[in-house]
């Protein structure tokens, strides 16, 4: 009968046990969910700004390259950290004779390093926190910096979450075929059908999205971006590297002037 009891005993200590653990897991697990998701996005009041033409005085910053001129409007009000820090190194000259440095199959390319196999060098801060807003989306033309390392506490490790940083170098984004399937996926799983027939109709990245600080919008010199995003490359290393270099010979921070932009396309 005592062992019976006992036998009893241990399966209660068992079963109470082992419904603590399941559930510990199960917080565990929706905790680590929770801290790893980018952001929460509020589609009653998400700005699609990208689609929008720029502004009288917006900031703005032309990449005058070895194949072209590419501008684009900047957004400090969502990416402050970032754009400041791009700002000033393009005021400084960081930029002047820098590399493009990948070329994704017509997808983006990546530019500003200051070695052709994609090295940033040493002078630069590479640790900006990422910046991530539910109004800037990869669309084709957005400039995203790179990421450059994702810092965790031990805590972390184990909640789940952690830090992305950037820095120097950016990514300007051309476009991935959409497929009618594509297409199709996209609408289905979109947050807003809004934001998917955006990325339908103006092209872009959209598994990018929510991944990487967005600094800016082209909004002229897009046969360069395709041009460059589509360059032949050498294959095996980190990046893929263009075959011939192609150069950033320097990027000049100026306002959004209409007349100013009639009088350069004349």
């Amino acid at each position: 009968m005592k062992d019976a009891r006992r036998l009893i005993r241990i399966i209660l200590i068992l079963t109470i046990f082992m419904g603590a653990l399941s559930l510990g897991l199960m917080i565990l697990s929706d905790q680590r969910e929770k801290n790893n998701k980018s952001i929460v996005i509020d589609v009653d009041t998400m700005k699609l700004v990208q689609l929008e033409a720029p502004k009288e005085g917006d900031q703005i910053a032309i990449v005058d390259t070895t194949l072209g001129e590419i501008r684009f409007v900047l957004y400090p009000e969502y990416s402050p950290k970032a754009v400041e820090n791009f700002v000033k190194l393009a005021e400084s000259g960081y930029y002047d004779n820098t590399y493009v440095f990948d070329a994704q199959d017509g997808a983006y390319a990546g530019y500003g390093a200051k070695e052709k196999n994609g090295s940033a060098g040493n002078d630069t801060d590479e640790r900006i926190p990422r910046e991530l807003h539910q109004d800037l989306w990869p669309f084709r033309g957005a400039v995203c910096m790179v990421n450059t390392e994702y810092s965790r506490t031990f805590k972390q490790k184990i909640l789940g979450g952690g830090t992305y940083y950037c820095g120097s170098r950016f990514d300007i984004l051309n476009s991935i075929a959409f497929t009618e399937k594509i297409s199709d996926e996209l609408r289905d799983n979109s947050v807003s059908n809004e934001l998917a027939e955006a990325f339908i109709t103006k092209g872009g990245i959209p598994n990018f999205s929510q991944q990487l600080t967005i600094i800016g919008q082209t909004y002229e010199g897009f046969d360069v971006v395709d041009t460059i995003a589509s360059l032949e490359y050498e294959e095996g290393g980190k990046y893929n590297t263009p075959k011939d270099d192609v150069m950033i010979r320097s990027i000049k921070i100026d306002k959004y002037s209409s007349d100013k932009e009639n009088k350069n396309k004349k």
